[in-house]
């Protein structure tokens, strides 16, 4: 089996749904789902909040084809909302309108999570990537996910995209991750020893009632329990196409690079996750433009650094995966900064002016669709 047959790519993506004339999110997503369903099949769904919509590709062989199915919904989801007089905007919160003035779709499994969670649950307005890379092994699935908690920093890191909360700059480059962890059962995962131990865990918590089953376990990175994949949580929504394939081939090689070390009993270390924790919390405050620590070196290091030092990691396995290009791109972000550094630069070039930020946010997620509102032909870079 080829390697692209072998570590298949998903990516979904959870969108904003924004009145033009108020730049505030519209809670119109279910006349959009019920028009959408011939166009796009099962490809997005409604999440709890009705200003909320997330599409996810179809099971892609390598980068390329994911990057199709990416720019393909997107294009699909941007006409759809247009002709409702409405416009998709991509970034891990919404730089001002508030949680309380959300509808909630109405659907059973919404009605249980706001049951349980509360105002945890009615304030979780945010926007995340999630990538899957397909592991048939789960066992191996295990081993790949306990050695890949360290690198989930950096992957945050880079896609940091969410400053803004409530009409405030938070002071962090990622505020998303700091709502999302008022939930149960999310952020940086413990180490399992084996498959089995994770499956007892697992079922304790079903079996105490904690959880009806595993989905409801919101790891930064999961085995995820319907599929054969390791699903990965951590990253923020992505404004550009560009950026959103860029990550996936990072954590897919990731993937793959481990995978090879664990076929040639070559482990890689294992850090304590309060240790990762203290990574994660760096890489949410201050984006790429921080220093995390390097715990081999016990020290700390620039981000730029590491950066280039987890680029030299997985590069042999690059090629063979075909997605060279891709990683490049990363390159172009550490350039150009993250969707942090591009929003926060243009607010204050703006006058600080919120609508004004959200029309620089639709723009950016139209770049590379060939609509109208896609203005990177005059705009190549902020």
């Amino acid at each position: 089996m080829s390697v692209e047959e072998k570590y298949t790519l998903g990516i979904e993506e959870e969108f904003m749904i924004i009145d033009p004339e108020t730049r505030e999110l519209q809670s119109h997503v279910q006349a959009i789902f019920e028009d959408g369903k011939l166009l796009l099949k099962e490809n997005f769904k409604p999440e709890m909040h009705a200003s909320v919509i997330e599409t996810g590709t179809n099971i892609c062989a390598n980068i390329q084809e994911a990057r199709k199915e990416v720019t393909e919904l997107r294009q699909g989801l941007a006409m759809l909302s247009q002709q409702h007089g409405l416009k998709i905007a991509s970034a891990g919160t919404h730089p001002f309108s508030h949680w309380r003035d959300q509808a909630i779709t109405d659907h059973p499994r919404y009605k249980e999570i706001l049951r349980e969670m509360q105002d945890a649950a009615r304030a979780n307005l945010i926007f995340g990537l999630h990538v899957h890379v397909g592991i048939a092994n789960r066992e191996i699935g295990i081993q790949i996910m306990n050695a890949a908690r360290y690198f989930l920093p950096h992957i945050f890191a880079l896609s940091t995209n969410s400053p803004f909360w409530l009409g405030r700059d938070t002071g962090f480059k990622s505020y998303r991750v700091k709502v999302f962890d008022k939930f149960p059962r999310t952020g940086i995962p413990d180490y399992f020893s084996s498959l089995a131990e994770y499956d007892s865990f697992i079922n304790m918590l079903i079996k105490t009632n904690c959880i009806d089953n595993a989905k409801k376990v919101w790891w930064d990175v999961r085995t995820h329990p319907f599929f054969n994949t390791l699903e990965f949580r951590i990253c923020d929504v992505q404004m550009r196409v560009d950026e959103t394939i860029a990550l996936a081939a990072l954590i897919q090689a990731v993937v793959v690079k481990l995978h090879k070390l664990i076929q040639q009993n070559l482990g890689f270390r294992i850090y304590r996750r309060a240790l990762i924790n203290e990574n994660k919390w760096r890489a949410a405050r201050y984006g790429i433009h921080g220093k995390l620590i390097d715990f081999g070196k016990q020290k700390e290091v620039p981000f730029t650094e590491l950066v280039t030092e987890l680029l030299e990691f997985i590069d042999d396995v690059v090629d063979e995966l075909g997605s060279r290009e891709e990683i490049n791109y990363i390159f172009k972000m550490m350039e150009q900064g993250t969707g942090a550094d591009r929003q926060l630069k243009h607010w204050y070039n703006s006058g600080q002016d919120f609508k004004k930020l959200v029309d620089f946010i639709v723009d950016e997620t139209n770049v590379g669709l060939g609509l109208e509102t896609d203005k990177s032909k005059v705009k190549q870079s902020v």
